[in-house]
């Protein structure tokens, strides 16, 4: 009981962290030889995906030893 309890635990703190911006990426499709594949009308074809984007967290600088 006590696992179920600690792995809840732990997997809701880790959604807090884990928030991020969306964003959404486009590159042109290619074919096995590198060329770029068109479309009927001559457009290339994209490929999208949906990424997470994280905030960078500042840190503070590590005091050196006397």
């Amino acid at each position: 009981m006590k696992t179920i309890i600690t792995i809840l635990a732990i997997s809701l703190s880790g959604a807090v962290y884990a928030a991020g911006e969306k964003k959404e990426v486009c590159n042109e499709k290619k074919d096995a030889k590198g060329n770029v594949v068109k479309r009927a009308d001559g457009k290339p074809v994209m490929e999208c995906k949906t990424i997470i984007v994280h905030k960078k967290v500042e840190g503070q600088k590590v005091p050196e030893k006397k």
